[in-house]
């Protein structure tokens, strides 16, 4: 009844291909900044990308203090 099709937790993957680096990686590239530079990224490109955004895609200063807190109370 077309239930050969169904996929199993185990099958699936995660939608983001995410790579990690450890801090050695990143302190042998020369530090943050440099690291950034080697993959392609740079500040002035994602100070643009921050400043496109909304404002209501940021956090209020109480909506701020109120994540902190549960973050802290929350470990």
């Amino acid at each position: 009844m077309g239930k050969a099709d169904i996929k199993t937790g185990g099958e699936t993957q995660s939608p983001f291909n995410i790579k990690t680096y450890s801090v050695s990686e990143i302190l042998a590239a020369g530090g943050t900044t440099a690291f950034a530079n080697q993959l392609g990224k740079n500040t002035q490109h994602t100070i643009a990308r921050l400043k496109a955004l909304p404002k209501e895609d940021f956090l209020t200063d109480e909506e701020a203090k109120a994540a902190l807190e549960y973050l802290k109370n929350n470990k």
